[in-house]
């Protein structure tokens, strides 16, 4: 039995929505701001000491300011901006006590005993020391393999959760249309529904199948704000959610997903890091918006606001966006966090920081991200800018998701780490799937039996450093496998397998193209490795919200790093003709964040994106023909740079050409080629799906995966040539032969008549294959 003197909030039986409530009752508006701040760098709350960790006086004032703190950000993330490293942070086995440490103060200084939320990078893996790393999510989208991905984002948020971090910051809204954008490596691709299902999958992974509160959990609260006068971005003809239940229990070793960007950052004007977009309404809807509609609707508990306007008002002081579309139109419930200095960043129309923090809040944001603004929201309510009201509406957000995660009854970490092995298998089967192979002229690969003697060639060739894509955490010395400790690991017995870098990175220094030439023209094949990185370096100059910038290493993509152009370096360039002019069969591996306009000297071309540490593991079951290249594109890739945009799901035009270029892209989104072939039959309606017989006519089992796109015929607006609509992998053995039955959804075909159906391999394919039409009601 409860005792009658114990607080509702603290009673672990009372409804969620009762708890936070009576909670909120309790509280002043100053305790109230403090839940919504998440002002300090996390690493700048401890020191590493002799026998531990000790707190800061920097976290001290900070919990004193607020009598207490919202939420606390990257207490174990570690990089070069960060400055944490090995020597000064916490690996695996202490930080779980290093929260600990930390909570206990946060509690110790809220006279209402409210616990901090701790929020964590999880982009590919949790931003931490000693965290498994995970390829990036341009790999992810790769792989076309939704299940997968939900199994390695389970185990991101059980490493989350066992070291006592809560909340999981990931990339999965941008949505890739301009591959200068240095975050291209942090989309999923250019298609929004390949996005909207591995956005799904990563929620599902993250939070699982979480226990359903009661109806009396729903806690009642006014939308914030007032009619902004905007143009509602919501008034495009699609249909308003059902509300989700938001007050279920996280398990322990799940972990509560934000999801980012909200919403078109990936629309950014020249590929630009926070540039603007330039976005229509429609545009906005069908690209950028269907990703975070089909994570609200797997129950996300979080989203980002990103940094870009939408019609003409950056996100974060965007009311049309987060209040009327988000949360009237979609029901959502959850929390919105604002990207950092997102808020303050506002000033540049209202004026101050005070006015600037009460225009995020009245907008929909919930909680901030190293801000002044949201600081001042005492002043703000004095002031009359935002009502307290609108205040509680937020708070209440926040702390529904500490009743959620259960942190009034455990506050700190009780869950083992899940085995280091599980991550490793994980990651290396993401990379494994990701591999592309772009062309393959001659049948160069697999590399053949009769191959005794390969050189090992390129600047990416030897080195995990440059695999492992941005926000990533350092590793120990000799963590991972590169391509050529893949080869030299899996090859036959008695293979003859010699190494010489040929160049860097950057720069235009030829010195070593000599040692690599002389080392390709002796053998029988050469794999020539070449590529970019997002590796940050300590010489690496960032911004306040840790975007690099003047990139003085081998930094060539990530955030900050954007490109006017999309060659490679010139040395590598150089390497490249050199090593193919020797006449030796050559096959070249991209190691890359975005993709690169490379020349077709070679006979044969993958693409691995950042596979992560064991992705040269990876990639050598490829080459050496003990894994299927199963990867198929996730963004078209240009001839050049002069061509963008080239993505596939344009408007339906008369495009035409260049008359001095080829329009189309060099490879088509949804390409990728098998060392078996694939023969598919004419697709069917079968009731609500598509039927189509695959028959694998190659020699070796290979996996296909069959790509529906729609093309709209009767519809009032103008359609796009073509459309991703569903998609489905199959396994066959050689001469197998299996009838696939994906099911046809209607629920993004409202007000269509008709639609022709084409089932094809790639988009390119799908626009020369026979279509199948159906007519749909209106």
């Amino acid at each position: 039995m409860t005792d009658p003197t114990t607080p509702v909030y603290r009673d672990p039986n009372a409804p969620i929505g009762t708890r936070v409530s009576d909670l909120l009752a309790r509280m002043t508006l100053r305790e109230k701001v403090g839940q919504l701040n998440q002002r300090m760098y996390g690493w700048n709350a401890y020191r590493r000491t002799a026998g531990g960790y000790e707190l800061t006086d920097a976290l001290r004032a900070e919990t004193d300011r607020f009598a207490g703190l919202g939420a606390l950000y990257g207490l174990f993330r570690a990089d070069a901006w960060s400055g944490v490293d090995h020597t000064n942070g916490p690996g695996a086995q202490d930080s779980a006590a290093l929260a600990e440490l930390v909570q206990r103060h946060v509690i110790a200084s809220s006279r209402l005993g409210i616990p901090a939320l701790f929020v964590e990078e999880v982009p590919h893996g949790h931003m931490a020391l000693d965290g498994t790393v995970l390829p990036v999510n341009l790999a992810v989208g790769a792989t076309w393999d939704p299940d997968l991905y939900e199994r390695a984002a389970a185990h991101a948020a059980a490493e989350l959760r066992a070291r006592g971090g809560h909340l999981a910051l990931v990339s999965a809204l941008d949505i890739a249309r301009d591959p200068r954008w240095g975050r291209t490596e942090e989309c999923f691709g250019e298609d929004p529904r390949l996005a909207a299902r591995l956005t799904e999958a990563l929620v599902r992974g993250m939070q699982g199948d979480m226990t359903a509160g009661s109806a009396a959990d729903q806690v009642p609260v006014a939308h914030a704000g007032s009619a902004s006068g905007q143009v509602p971005v919501a008034q495009t003809g699609f249909a308003p959610d059902k509300p989700p239940v938001t007050a279920a229990r996280f398990a322990p070793d799940k972990a509560p997903v934000v999801l980012k960007h909200f919403a078109g950052q990936g629309a950014t004007v020249g590929g630009r890091n926070s540039a603007e977009s330039e976005l229509g309404l429609r545009e906005l809807h069908e690209i950028h918006l269907p990703a975070a509609r089909a994570g609200v609707r797997a129950g996300a508990a979080a989203l980002m606001s990103a940094y870009n306007e939408v019609d003409g008002l950056p996100c974060s002081g965007n009311r049309a966006l987060l209040t009327q579309l988000l949360r009237e139109d979609w029901g959502f419930e959850g929390l919105v966090m604002a990207d950092g200095l997102a808020v303050d960043r506002l000033a540049r129309i209202t004026g101050d920081k005070v006015s600037a923090g009460a225009l995020a809040l009245n907008a929909g944001v919930d909680l901030s991200l190293w801000d002044e603004g949201f600081t001042h929201l005492e002043e703000a309510v004095e002031r009359g800018l935002v009502s307290e009201e609108t205040v509680d509406a937020a708070v209440a957000r926040v702390l529904r998701l500490k009743f959620q995660l259960g942190l009034f009854e455990q506050s700190y970490s009780t869950t083992e780490l899940p085995p280091p092995n599980e991550g490793r298998e994980l990651s290396t089967a993401l990379a494994r799937a990701s591999v592309t192979l772009l062309h393959n002229d001659g049948g160069i690969l697999p590399v053949p039996a009769t191959a005794s003697r390969i050189a090992v060639i390129g600047p990416q060739s030897a080195t995990t450093a440059h695999q492992l894509g941005d926000y990533t955490a350092p590793q120990h010395p000799g963590t991972g496998t590169s391509v050529l400790d893949g080869l030299r690991q899996l090859a036959p017995p008695g293979t003859d397998i010699r190494h010489a870098p040929g160049c860097a990175l950057t720069g235009y220094d030829l010195s070593g193209i000599p040692e690599a030439v002389a080392a390709a023209a002796a053998s029988d094949l050469a794999v020539l490795v070449l590529g970019g990185s997002s590796a940050r370096t300590p010489d690496t100059d960032f911004d306040a919200n840790g975007a690099a910038r003047n990139a003085v290493s081998e930094m060539t993509c990530g955030e900050g790093v954007d490109l006017a152009g999309l060659s490679l370096g010139r040395a590598q360039l150089a390497l490249l003709d050199a090593v193919t002019a020797t006449g030796t069969p050559t096959a070249v591996v991209l190691i890359q964040g975005r993709p690169h306009v490379v020349p077709e000297h070679a006979g044969a071309l993958l693409t691995a994106w950042y596979p992560g540490p064991w992705g040269g593991e990876a990639i050598a079951e490829v080459l050496l023909g003990r894994a299927e290249p199963t990867g198929r594109l996730p963004v078209s890739i240009p001839r050049s740079v002069a061509q963008l945009p080239v993505y596939y799901n344009h408007k339906d035009t008369e495009y035409g050409g260049y008359v001095d270029a080829d329009a189309e892209p060099r490879y088509s989104f949804g390409h990728g080629l098998s060392y078996t072939s694939f023969e598919y039959g004419p697709p069917r309606v079968a009731g609500d799906a598509i039927e189509v017989d695959v028959t694998n006519t190659g020699k070796r089992q290979g996996r296909s995966v069959v790509q529906v796109y729609i093309r709209r015929l009767l519809t009032p607006v103008w359609p796009r040539t073509l459309e991703l609509h569903a998609f489905q992998a199959v396994e066959l053995a050689p001469g197998e032969s299996r009838r696939v039955e994906i099911p046809f959804g209607t629920d993004q075909l409202e007000q269509v008549g008709a639609v022709e159906v084409r089932v094809a391999q790639s988009a390119r394919e799908a626009l020369a294959v026979e279509p199948v039409v159906v007519r749909l009601r209106v």
